[in-house]
């Protein structure tokens, strides 16, 4: 049976894979893989809950006493529903909770013309000039935000820069890849590397002080060959004036576009302080951004209030993506639940055995399955002290191998709705320099580890 979710998998992938050729919704596909893949789990469930793998607490929460007791099929199947497809639901609403309410924030700074302030500022004729200028903004900016929001903001951004649809795909593809590897390097800059630091497996001044300059060097290696496809100027799109119903102030358009970027850079503060997941961060600065806006557009003409208005800010946010989003993590969840990418992970310890290449490997696997239980499979792999150079490493390789393909992380997945990218046209056009970009920065990380040896530093 576990054949079986592995095989529906396969298929629904390469569904998504082939959606423009086939003219099949990839939302629809990733949620049909889901659903199947939970459905198959729960038929086979007597062959699928190895017996030991259900914890004691949830066996005396429901009853269940005797550390021995066999398990009935009644007792697995709750174990399955309200223990893993319960908690596997309650982290993807997380994850889909953030997803909308930056989207949201992103949406509403649009809507008062916040990133016109930006973009009447970025002057780059050359398209080469703005790539390297995005692509570095959006390394920083996800170092100190996360690659999730970081894309978004991006993204929106390039739609105000660039006319030529076509064209902007290759920044959004940079973007992606900016995203990842400026998010590998802090501890609050990808999912992967908080959830090392949460479990006391890295701390953030080493992981600064390692992963600084591999990430750079993944960055650097796509942007070179990517900025060999674009020549000539900047196309802009047309300005079109909103003046005719939309009647705003200058310190309206200032005022949201600071609390945009204030309310996102706000979410890892309010997680530090309150232990909160981040969705709650991003929910709290959407609440207060309709606050302010709810006083401030009581002096707007109706037209210029409604187009303002959260409410029909709410219907541009791109459910398809969402959809897709929840299906595709249902589907790796249940391989996860099965147990699948646990028996990788050791697979992997067994038959390879150093621990650098299974850093490489796990960082490539998630390219293709969620780098969160991957990386979770590798957290219970091994005890090794703190900031372990495998932990430091792994690090690296979980938060920018998932840029070798476009639904490899949570970036590339918003960069993928929220542009409409091609999963065929990024395999072809961008996955391969994004996968030079990884080896070059695992590269520089050996190249680190070698200076600091023969200079008699054991790290």
């Amino acid at each position: 049976m576990a054949t079986a979710i592995v095989i529906t998998f396969v298929i629904g992938y390469l569904l998504i894979a082939f959606e423009h050729p086939l003219h099949i919704d990839k939302a629809a596909s990733a949620l049909l893989t889901g659903v199947i893949c939970w459905s198959i789990y729960m038929f086979g469930i007597d062959s699928l809950v190895p017996a030991g793998s259900i914890p004691e607490w949830f066996a005396d929460k429901i009853g269940h006493h005797g550390e021995h007791e066999a398990y009935t099929k009644t007792f697995m199947t709750e174990w399955a529903v309200e223990g893993q497809l319960g908690h596997s639901l309650a982290e993807i609403a997380g994850i889909l909770f953030f997803l909308m309410g930056a989207m949201t924030i992103v949406e509403l700074v649009d809507a008062y013309e916040g990133f016109s302030i930006i973009t009447d500022r970025i002057n780059a004729k050359s398209q080469v000039t703005l790539l390297w200028i995005v692509s570095i903004l959006t390394f920083f900016m996800s170092a100190v935000l996360d690659n999730l929001t970081t894309t978004i903001v991006m993204v929106s951004l390039l739609k105000k820069l660039i006319r030529d649809h076509d064209r902007r795909l290759f920044f959004a593809g940079m973007v992606i890849i900016a995203a990842n590897a400026g998010g590998a390097w802090t501890v609050i800059g990808d999912v992967t590397t908080t959830m090392l630091w949460i479990k006391k497996k890295i701390t953030p001044l080493p992981t600064v002080y390692w992963l600084f300059l591999p990430s750079v060097a993944c960055l650097c290696v796509p942007l070179l060959f990517i900025s060999r496809y674009l020549k000539g100027p900047v196309e802009r799109p047309e300005h079109v004036s909103h003046a005719h119903y939309k009647k705003l102030k200058p310190y309206q358009s200032m005022l949201f576009l600071c609390l945009g970027f204030g309310g996102l850079l706000f979410v890892p503060i309010f997680k530090a302080v309150t232990h909160l997941p981040p969705f709650m961060g991003v929910l709290f600065s959407l609440s207060v951004m309709w606050f302010i806006s709810e006083i401030v557009k009581h002096d707007m003409d109706q037209e210029t209030r409604s187009s303002t208005h959260v409410l029909s800010i709410l219907k541009k946010i791109d459910t398809g993506s969402i959809l897709f989003f929840l299906g595709i993590l249902l589907a790796i969840n249940s391989m996860a639940s099965v147990g699948l990418l646990k028996q990788a992970a050791v697979a992997l310890d067994t038959t390879i055995g150093n621990k650098n290449i299974i850093a490489i490997l796990i960082g490539m696997l998630s390219a293709v399955v969620d780098n969160v239980p991957l990386v979770a499979a590798g957290i219970e792999m091994y005890d090794l002290p703190q900031d372990n150079m495998f932990w430091i490493f792994l690090a690296y390789c979980a938060g920018t191998g998932g840029s070798c393909l476009i639904i490899g992380s949570a970036a590339g997945v918003a960069a993928m709705g929220l542009e409409k990218i091609d999963f065929m046209w990024y395999l072809k056009k961008v996955s391969f320099w994004a996968f030079l970009g990884y080896l070059a920065g695992c590269g520089v990380y050996f190249a680190q580890i070698w200076i600091a040896s023969t200079m008699g530093f054991t790290p």
